[in-house]
């Protein structure tokens, strides 16, 4: 492989991929605290009409470069973005916003495709992936484009580092406000169907930053997950009315249910775009219904808890009180699930 191990601590040129996200700004940080030189290629807001207004600049973190770039332009990524200047080493925390197949395969495959031969031409040398641990198991078009390009960067003949975190705290936070305002906690089954062991945002943005630094986490797939025991979503919802001080309440939502949704959203869609997109997010709601966000045991088919690994100091139980504390903001975006 291309990674030279001595040079592993010095400061690095790093080019990052979705940076002004929650995930991407924590990775940010930890990058520029540990002295590397940051610039990352952002995109222009998605949530202004105008395609000429501003970009998302003011989220990232002080002390990296942004350089506005059409990530799905295999040219701009060229010339906006690596501008013909090296580069080290390229981290992603780009994903597709809606997980819809369009969107996936042009953002988690196509763009990824192109920013690894502009970031190999630019000299990059290691490249540092945010994938997502559900692709152990793809079912949904998004985690076959996110899986697609993992085999694209691991045949690339660059050193690579696949980082699948397990689930994050925004994603398990939609319900808080739910509860304040007097409503029961709702839950699959009997909420115990599914477990994950939950993963800050600074907790997993230093593990990746760590990455550039590592010789052990170099050319391999690693899943990650935060400390604590693995937590069902019926933990989830006790804790929450604990710190609330508060008598649990919950509202079971039968799987079946979502089947339903499902086929007729699907029926309805062959004649109504709009509805088939529709039947394919409540795909994505049944499936992180139904499956933990665990490590695999490929012999077993079973989800294993003790073979997930840890990271970090803050549980998700911490994170809760901050948020009703007022200390911290839930900030959901596009990939919030109960």
């Amino acid at each position: 492989m291309t990674g030279d191990q001595s040079d592993a601590l010095r400061p690095r040129r790093v080019a990052v991929l979705g940076g002004t996200g929650t995930i991407g700004r924590a990775t940010v940080r930890a990058l520029v605290s540990r002295g590397h030189d940051v610039v990352c290629f952002v995109r222009r807001r998605a949530d202004i009409d105008d395609p000429s207004g501003p970009p998302a600049c003011s989220r990232l973190p002080p002390g990296a470069t942004a350089r506005v770039v059409d990530v799905t332009d295999p040219s701009s990524l060229a010339e906006a973005g690596f501008r013909g200047e090296p580069f080290d080493v390229l981290v992603s925390c780009l994903a597709s916003r809606t997980g819809l197949p369009d969107d996936a395969w042009a953002i988690d495959y196509r763009a990824h495709v192109s920013a690894l031969h502009a970031g190999k031409a630019a000299g990059v040398t290691h490249v540092i992936l945010l994938s997502a641990i559900c692709v152990q198991k793809p079912v949904l078009a998004f985690q076959h484009a996110k899986r697609a390009f993992e085999g694209v960067l691991a045949a690339s003949g660059l050193d690579y580092t696949i980082v699948r975190p397990t689930a994050f705290f925004k994603s398990l936070s939609g319900q808080i406000d739910r509860l304040k305002r007097g409503k029961s906690f709702l839950i699959f089954g009997d909420g115990t169907l599914t477990a994950c062991k939950p993963i800050s945002d600074d907790d997993l943005g230093t593990y990746i930053a760590e990455c550039l630094d590592d010789p052990d986490r170099r050319n391999r797939v690693l899943p990650i997950g935060g400390p604590g025991e693995a937590v069902t979503p019926k933990a989830q919802g006790e804790q929450l009315f604990a710190l609330l001080g508060r008598e649990a309440r919950f509202t079971h939502v039968p799987v079946a249910l979502l089947d339903v949704i499902i086929v007729t959203l699907a029926m309805l869609g062959r004649l109504v775009p709009t509805l088939a997109a529709k039947a394919e997010l409540a795909r994505i709601g049944r499936y992180y219904a139904t499956e933990s966000m665990l490590v695999l045991d490929p012999l077993t088919g079973q989800y294993d808890a003790r073979a997930t690994p840890s990271t970090g100091s803050e549980t998700l139980f911490d994170y809760y009180a901050r948020v009703i504390r007022g200390e911290a903001v839930a900030e959901r975006g596009d990939h919030a699930v109960f």
